[in-house]
Formats: C-alpha cells, structure tokens, sequence
C-alpha cells in the first residue's frame, strides 16, 4: 500500500522550491543509527517504501526501525499529448520534500556494522547523496 495522506486540506499544491538546509528532523531522536540526506530532492512514496523495505530485509527481523519522512505533498500531471490551458492536471503522486540535513530513516537494536549495510542499501534505493551517522 502506498504512503499518503488519509485527507488533505487542497487537492492540489504549489510546487515551492528546493533550497536551503533543513531546520527540522536534523538529529537522531529514536535510534542509535540514522541516514541523513546531504542534498535537497523530493522523495516519492515508492522511493520511501522501497528504502523501508530495504532496511527491513537486511535486517531480518531484528532491530527496530523508523522512517522520519512522509510524502504528503501531491504532484500533478496533465495527460500527454494534451494542449496547453485547460487548467491545472490530476494528482499523479505524493512526495515529501527533502532538505539538506534531514534525518530520512533511523534504527537501533542491532550491531554497528549491520545497521551500516543496512543504511548503505537503502541508500541505493534513493536519488540523493546520503551519509550514514550515529548518535
């Protein structure tokens, strides 16, 4: 099931701008391990799935994970092939907008090495350059 809001308040949203350095979620709260994004993207909801699901496999069971971001800005398209005007397109997906320092996951319960393996495939999953790093 993909990640998204139940409701939100607008259908549609302005797209905004990717820039500057994150001011929230800059600090490990939950775990003992965490990944932290060093550059500014919009992470889509299979993006984030995909992570989790990553880390979860690796781990197998042990350990404890969280996942510190949640995609509740929607994207729209419109059809292709479709003439210019007629109003903004239908919502495609959802995605959570990331800043430069932004814990995106975190975990604890299993040894270093491990959770560092864990959050190097996870990594892979992801369009940004991340860095692994401990409380």
């Amino acid at each position: 099931m993909a990640l998204m809001p139940k409701r939100v308040k607008y259908r549609k949203s302005q797209r905004g701008r990717r820039r500057g350095i994150s001011t929230k979620a800059t600090t490990i709260n939950f775990g003992e391990y965490g990944l932290k994004a060093l550059q500014n993207t919009w992470l889509t909801n299979v993006q984030i799935e995909a992570g989790r699901v990553a880390l979860a496999k690796h781990v197998r069971r042990g350990g404890k994970i969280w996942v510190r971001i949640f995609p509740d800005k929607s994207v729209t398209k419109k059809p292709a092939e479709t003439r210019m005007g007629k109003g903004k397109g239908a919502p495609e997906y959802w995605v959570c907008v990331v800043k430069a320092g932004r814990i995106l996951f975190e975990m604890d319960g299993v040894p270093e090495e491990l959770a560092k393996g864990a959050m190097r495939i996870c990594a892979h999953k992801l369009p940004i350059r991340t860095k692994f790093i401990k409380r």
